[in-house]
């Protein structure tokens, strides 16, 4: 976590700097030529990030995508591990745990936007994209 923040707060310093020197290309837009006026937005996804008071001031949107415990359920039996989930492990350590987290993650100062997991992919990105593009043309 201590490495993925100073990588995290290392682009915030500079993100032109920091994709080039990590070998990431920059797309230019045909109407800006100059890289440092472009608008450049990092997407940090984890499920723990929001617990992780380091990180907590880098976050200018931050969503959370909720499930309820049966589709959770399903869904982690639907997975294929190499070690498979011993019997109990979801109910007795899994969930809790989730719930867990999630409590603490509410309970902090953040604004997050709950998004319905029961949703299509599509739909959630969808809704997402405009979020973030309703966000940048109020800044300008």
């Amino acid at each position: 976590m201590e490495a993925m923040t100073n990588t995290v707060k290392g682009w915030m310093e500079n993100p032109v700097k920091f994709a080039r020197s990590h070998g990431v290309p920059l797309s230019s837009p045909s109407d800006v030529a100059n890289p440092d006026e472009q608008i450049h937005i990092l997407i940090v996804e984890g499920f723990l990030l929001y617990n992780y008071p380091p990180l907590l001031d880098a976050f200018d949107k931050c969503y959370y995508i909720t499930i309820p415990y049966e589709e959770c359920k399903r869904r982690r039996r639907t997975r294929q591990y190499t070690v498979p989930d011993p019997p109990g492990l979801f109910d007795g350590h899994v969930w809790p745990m989730y719930l867990k987290h999630r409590r603490a993650m509410e309970a902090s100062e953040l604004h997050i936007e709950y998004l319905d997991g029961m949703k299509h992919k599509e739909e959630i990105y969808n809704q997402v994209y405009e979020d973030i593009q309703n966000n940048l043309l109020n800044r300008l």
